[in-house]
Protein backbone atom coordinates (compact mmCIF):
# COMPACT_ATOMS: atom_id res chain seq x y z
CA UNK A 1 0.00 0.00 0.00
CA UNK A 2 3.04 2.32 0.92
CA UNK A 3 4.59 1.46 -2.14
CA UNK A 4 2.13 2.62 -4.19
CA UNK A 5 1.50 5.77 -2.67
CA UNK A 6 4.65 6.85 -3.32
CA UNK A 7 4.99 5.73 -7.18
CA UNK A 8 1.46 7.14 -7.58
CA UNK A 9 3.38 10.20 -6.22
CA UNK A 10 6.42 10.16 -8.11
CA UNK A 11 4.83 9.45 -11.46
CA UNK A 12 2.13 12.87 -10.56
CA UNK A 13 5.10 14.83 -9.98
CA UNK A 14 6.75 13.86 -13.32
CA UNK A 15 3.26 14.35 -15.31
CA UNK A 16 3.24 18.01 -14.07
CA UNK A 17 0.26 16.88 -11.72
CA UNK A 18 1.34 17.53 -8.20
CA UNK A 19 3.04 20.83 -6.33
CA UNK A 20 6.20 20.27 -4.22
CA UNK A 21 4.04 20.96 -0.88
CA UNK A 22 1.53 18.07 -2.20
CA UNK A 23 4.36 16.21 -2.57
CA UNK A 24 6.04 16.40 1.01
CA UNK A 25 2.72 16.05 3.03
CA UNK A 26 1.89 12.80 0.53
CA UNK A 27 4.77 11.84 0.94
CA UNK A 28 5.66 12.21 4.95
CA UNK A 29 2.58 10.19 5.23
CA UNK A 30 3.98 7.50 3.73
CA UNK A 31 6.70 7.21 6.26
CA UNK A 32 9.25 8.90 3.47
CA UNK A 33 12.19 10.78 5.24
CA UNK A 34 13.59 11.48 2.11
CA UNK A 35 14.49 11.16 -1.92
CA UNK A 36 17.39 11.27 -3.61
CA UNK A 37 17.37 12.67 -7.55
CA UNK A 38 19.96 11.14 -9.88
CA UNK A 39 19.23 12.61 -12.93
CA UNK A 40 22.41 11.28 -14.68
CA UNK A 41 21.10 7.88 -14.10
CA UNK A 42 17.05 8.76 -14.41
CA UNK A 43 16.44 7.27 -10.92
CA UNK A 44 15.20 7.96 -7.93
CA UNK A 45 15.46 6.43 -4.60
CA UNK A 46 13.41 7.22 -1.70
CA UNK A 47 14.49 6.17 1.98
CA UNK A 48 11.88 6.16 4.91
CA UNK A 49 11.57 6.65 8.27
CA UNK A 50 11.90 2.99 9.64
CA UNK A 51 15.22 2.74 7.48
CA UNK A 52 13.91 1.00 4.45
CA UNK A 53 14.72 2.08 0.77
CA UNK A 54 13.29 1.53 -2.47
CA UNK A 55 14.36 2.64 -6.01
CA UNK A 56 12.09 4.17 -8.77
CA UNK A 57 13.06 5.00 -12.51
CA UNK A 58 11.96 8.76 -13.30
CA UNK A 59 9.50 8.82 -16.55
CA UNK A 60 11.09 11.60 -17.65
CA UNK A 61 13.49 11.81 -20.46
CA UNK A 62 17.19 11.95 -19.41
CA UNK A 63 18.57 15.02 -20.57
CA UNK A 64 22.04 16.35 -20.79
CA UNK A 65 23.46 17.97 -17.81
CA UNK A 66 25.29 21.16 -18.27
CA UNK A 67 28.79 21.26 -17.37
CA UNK A 68 28.24 24.39 -15.38
CA UNK A 69 26.56 25.04 -12.07
CA UNK A 70 24.52 27.97 -12.13
CA UNK A 71 22.88 28.66 -9.03
CA UNK A 72 21.13 31.96 -10.26
CA UNK A 73 19.29 29.19 -13.25
CA UNK A 74 18.25 26.93 -10.49
CA UNK A 75 16.92 29.62 -7.74
CA UNK A 76 14.90 30.65 -10.96
CA UNK A 77 13.87 27.36 -11.29
CA UNK A 78 12.99 26.83 -7.78
CA UNK A 79 11.24 30.18 -7.48
CA UNK A 80 9.11 29.17 -10.49
CA UNK A 81 8.29 25.95 -8.76
CA UNK A 82 7.52 27.84 -5.43
CA UNK A 83 5.24 30.28 -6.89
CA UNK A 84 3.60 27.24 -9.36
CA UNK A 85 4.30 29.02 -12.27
CA UNK A 86 6.51 25.86 -13.98
CA UNK A 87 5.66 21.95 -12.76
CA UNK A 88 8.20 19.66 -12.22
CA UNK A 89 8.83 18.63 -15.97
CA UNK A 90 9.69 22.29 -16.67
CA UNK A 91 11.51 22.65 -13.42
CA UNK A 92 13.81 19.89 -14.23
CA UNK A 93 14.91 20.66 -17.73
CA UNK A 94 15.75 24.49 -15.99
CA UNK A 95 17.54 22.32 -13.43
CA UNK A 96 19.74 20.11 -15.85
CA UNK A 97 20.24 22.95 -18.02
CA UNK A 98 21.61 24.83 -14.63
CA UNK A 99 24.07 21.94 -14.42
CA UNK A 100 21.87 20.36 -11.15
CA UNK A 101 22.99 16.32 -12.02
CA UNK A 102 21.32 15.48 -8.85
CA UNK A 103 19.63 16.16 -5.59
CA UNK A 104 18.42 15.20 -1.85
CA UNK A 105 15.08 16.22 -0.63
CA UNK A 106 14.98 15.84 3.36
CA UNK A 107 11.65 15.86 4.26
CA UNK A 108 11.97 15.96 7.20
CA UNK A 109 14.95 18.12 7.67
CA UNK A 110 12.94 20.96 5.67
CA UNK A 111 15.75 21.36 2.98
CA UNK A 112 16.98 20.51 -0.58
CA UNK A 113 20.63 19.94 -1.41
CA UNK A 114 21.34 20.37 -4.88
CA UNK A 115 24.72 18.89 -6.73
CA UNK A 116 26.60 20.06 -9.40
CA UNK A 117 29.13 17.97 -11.20
CA UNK A 118 31.93 19.46 -10.10
CA UNK A 119 30.46 18.96 -6.36
CA UNK A 120 29.00 22.12 -6.20
CA UNK A 121 25.88 22.46 -3.81
CA UNK A 122 23.07 24.65 -3.33
CA UNK A 123 21.25 24.50 0.02
CA UNK A 124 17.44 25.41 -0.18
CA UNK A 125 15.19 25.89 2.99
CA UNK A 126 11.32 25.05 2.41
CA UNK A 127 9.84 28.14 2.66
CA UNK A 128 7.74 28.56 5.64
CA UNK A 129 4.48 28.49 6.12
CA UNK A 130 2.31 31.75 5.44
CA UNK A 131 0.33 32.96 8.38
Amino acid sequence: MINDVIHDVMTKTQAGEMTFPEVVQKLLGAGVESYFVDYAMGTERIYMADGSTRSEAMTLPRRTVAAEFSVGGLVEAIRGAQADTIRYPEFARRATEAGVIGYWAYLTGKKVIYFGRKGEKHVEEFPRAKS
